[in-house]
């Protein structure tokens, strides 16, 4: 009889512990992901990836643009202000995205903090003036700088909303 009311207790506090864990695990998937936002407000919703705004951003010439919204974890953020970031759209392509009208900026710690970016994706001429400048605003030593000698075509973004992932 002994043995039967330790194997009830047993049982009891296992199935409690198993119901516990469960609960925990259904509202960690309930919890909404917290974001702080930055320009126009946007949503969550209908993101694409980077790979696939990648595929999209090859069949654009210079002066196309594509309205889009995408997800990236932040590669690069300007350090002097935080006015421009860099997102990889894979592993050996990146966008420089820089906000409409100058009206927003990231936190200059955001680096490897993932964003949704919506706004204009384009193909970009980028002088060599300008190359140096965001070289410089990224902290690229003066040797580095002097080494920009060639205008580069790139993928662009103009983004009108950001959300920064804060959980």
């Amino acid at each position: 009889m002994k043995l039967w009311i330790q194997f009830c207790a047993v049982a009891l506090l296992f199935f409690t512990a198993c119901k516990e864990v469960k609960t925990a695990e259904k509202e960690a998937v309930k919890a909404p992901t917290a974001y702080q936002s930055f320009g126009d407000v946007i949503t969550d919703e209908n993101v694409l990836s980077s790979e696939a705004v990648l595929a999209q951003m090859k069949i654009l010439q210079v002066g196309d643009t594509l309205p889009v919204k995408f997800t990236a974890t932040i590669k690069e953020v300007c350090t002097s202000k935080g006015c421009w970031m860099k997102l990889p759209l894979n592993e050996a392509e990146e966008t420089m995205v820089r906000f409409k009208d100058y009206g927003f900026f990231m936190p200059l710690d955001s680096e490897g903090k993932e964003v949704i970016v919506e706004g204009l994706a384009f193909v970009k001429q980028t002088s060599v003036a300008e190359l140096q400048h965001y070289a410089k605003d990224a902290g690229k030593s003066t040797q580095e700088i002097a080494n920009i000698k060639v205008p580069e075509t790139t993928f662009a973004f103009e983004a009108n909303g950001v959300l920064l992932k804060t959980k």
